[in-house]
């Protein structure tokens, strides 16, 4: 399970997650964080933010894809 102060690189880095579906979600909301250098040093709920996002929404989110 995934958690808001979970640094973003973290979280693809989780054994067993869909990696795949995570992305396609967080692309969903307009990021792209594979490819951007902050994910290793910011947390999901910090980027969340960031980009004007609700920090519990992504998250619910992305725990639904990394089951997926």
């Amino acid at each position: 399970m995934l958690t808001k102060d979970m640094l973003l690189i973290d979280a693809f880095k989780t054994e067993g997650v869909n990696v795949e579906a995570m992305a396609e979600v967080l692309g969903n909301f307009g990021m792209h964080c594979l490819g951007c250098a902050l994910s290793h040093g910011e947390t999901i709920e910090q980027a969340a933010i960031a980009h004007g996002y609700d920090p519990d929404e992504m998250l619910k989110a992305l725990n639904e894809a990394a089951k997926a």
